[in-house]
């Protein structure tokens, strides 16, 4: 979003009853996680059964905000590009969220829970239970000022600066598993411009093999279908590695095999519907970015499944870590993420989404770039395909980054092929120029060649030599389309002029840079505070 639109917030109409009734929906959730909290402190005494259920709390805050910020991400395209109203977009992705992080949460929160610090450099389990509580408020508060002035930032940058600045504060630099956050550092980096790539590389795709064609409808008919069975594929085999693991033990070979079964049906499913509808509509762009609704609105899915997945983490990795030192001890971490952890962290976000959810999906997806049906698909798929990677592979990348990267591919492509476009223009009107100056010149040999003809005494070499520059002159005319094209001053002014325009907000970029930059010290510093006031308050 443009920084601009902070300004917004001081025009923004009084508190209202709307707001009031957000306000005391949140405060119920809070209120029912304690009681849900203390129904699960088991053989606990009371002061580590107090802990618990305050650090219960200052994880539901901060998976309600997560809902409010983060999930803007995965709905902004859907509902920018109008694929699908504000209000279903919201339960389509309230329940993908849920279902990713109750299915496929565990390893992202394992990375969260013990990759950032060290926990065996703790003396004593109170320090550590301290720093992660630490490191949720820390979090949570960042992203309730941030969703406030409409800034969508990093959840995953939050938690990973909250954890490791409240260790900081705790213990020293030495707490910090500096190896890991490097490499979970790393993929912030990557994650943008491997989402932009997959974004931009599915619109190059498309367009050159449907929305070029002459014939767009036969096209989409053929590749729509393939889409949504890749589509199909890469949801299916996450599922079966990452959700059914605890039910079943399989292979990633044997996954891949159940995938493409999967896809294959999908496909045959789908290519009868596809075609059916796309007899009834007109051979347009406009037409065929409507027939891109449903893969759309399938890639959304697919991407709030793999969000719910990967940034659940975020919410409960430092809870699902308490409530193990709580119950075994520093020295015992290897514990299955308990259930009512993962649920508690899946209905806060949930619930943040629908409360609050709302204003960053419209930013996002209207304020960045103009989008339509297929370049919104390319970002959500290429946005889905980087989350549910990186939560193969255990790492906690940013949501955020990766899909505002997939808005910047697809905006930068479309300036690049604008840009190719007018070039390839100029260089056909040059041919065109270049074509009539040889035949004009041709033309005048011949007049030449037949007013000599009507003299006499005319030397027969003359002549030869004549007809040899005739045929020198078709062969020019034949290599004309290879000739280097020099362009005019006009025709360089007018590139020029293409260039600066612009269909994506280079604001935005240098917003998303800066919050990146900023996030991370931030939520640490805070964190930091939190944990002193915490201990002191302990102690």
């Amino acid at each position: 979003m443009e920084l601009k639109s902070i300004k917004d917030v001081r025009n923004a109409k009084k508190f209202s009853f709307k707001d009031a009734a957000k306000l005391l929906i949140s405060l119920a959730f809070l209120l029912l996680a304690i009681i849900y909290a203390s129904m699960h402190t088991g053989n606990l005494s009371a002061s580590s059964s107090n802990i618990l259920i305050v650090a219960s709390i200052f994880g539901c805050y901060m998976a309600l905000n997560i809902g409010a910020n983060d999930v803007a991400n995965n709905l902004g395209p859907a509902v920018g590009s109008r694929a699908v109203s504000l209000f279903w977009a919201i339960i389509l992705a309230a329940v993908f969220e849920l279902s990713g992080a109750l299915i496929a949460g565990a390893d992202v929160v394992t990375t969260i829970k013990k990759g950032i610090v060290d926990a065996g450099l703790f003396s004593d389990s109170q320090v550590f239970i301290w720093v992660m509580m630490a490191a949720l408020l820390g979090s949570a508060v960042w992203l309730n000022i941030a969703t406030f002035v409409g800034a969508p930032v990093s959840t995953t940058h939050a938690i990973v600066g909250g954890v490791a600045g409240a260790g900081v504060a705790a213990t020293g630099w030495n707490i910090v598993q500096w190896g890991n956050l490097g490499i979970i550092a790393s993929s912030w980096v990557v994650s943008p411009l491997l989402g932009g790539a997959i974004a931009a590389g599915l619109l190059y795709i498309i367009k050159k093999m449907v929305l070029n064609k002459q014939d767009k409808k036969a096209a989409a008919k053929k590749v729509v279908p393939i889409l949504i069975a890749f589509m199909a594929f890469c949801f299916s085999t996450y599922l079966i590695l990452k959700g059914l693991k605890t039910i079943f033990s399989i292979n990633f070979s044997s996954a891949v095999l159940i995938g493409l079964v999967i896809a294959a049906a999908v496909f045959f499913i789908t290519k009868p519907i596809i075609i059916k509808t796309s007899d009834r509509l007109p051979n347009s762009r406009r037409a065929i970015n409507w027939l891109f609704n449903i893969p759309l609105v399938f890639a959304a899915a697919m991407l709030s499944f793999a969000h719910g997945a990967n940034d659940v983490s975020n919410a409960i990795g430092p809870l699902a870590a308490i409530a193990e030192t709580l119950e075994s001890g520093l020295g015992q971490m290897e514990a299955n993420i308990p259930f009512w952890i993962m649920f508690l962290g899946a209905a806060g976000i949930a619930i943040g989404l629908i409360l609050y959810g709302p204003k960053l999906i419209k930013t996002v997806g209207s304020e960045i770039t103009e989008l339509d049906q297929v370049r919104a698909f390319c970002i959500a798929m290429s946005a889905a395909i980087t989350v549910i990677a990186a939560s193969q592979l255990g790492l906690p990348v940013s949501s955020t980054h990766t899909a505002i990267g997939g808005i910047f591919g697809v905006g930068f492509l479309r300036e690049w092929l604008m840009r190719n476009s007018l070039k390839e223009e100029i260089v056909t009107d040059h041919k065109k120029i270049k074509m009539k100056f040889e035949q004009k010149k041709l033309e005048d040999y011949k007049m030449e060649l037949e007013s000599l003809g009507k003299l006499k005494n005319i030397d027969p070499l003359f002549i030869k030599e004549l007809i040899t520059k005739i045929n020198e002159e078709k062969r020019l005319i034949a290599r004309a389309t290879e000739t280097d094209i020099k362009t005019t001053k006009i025709e360089k002014k007018a590139m020029k002029t293409v260039k600066k325009h612009e269909f994506v907000k280079r604001s935005a970029l240098k917003t998303i840079i800066a919050a990146w930059l900023i996030t991370v010290p931030a939520v640490g510093l805070l964190s930091a505070m939190f944990y002193y006031t915490l201990r002191g308050i302990m102690l």
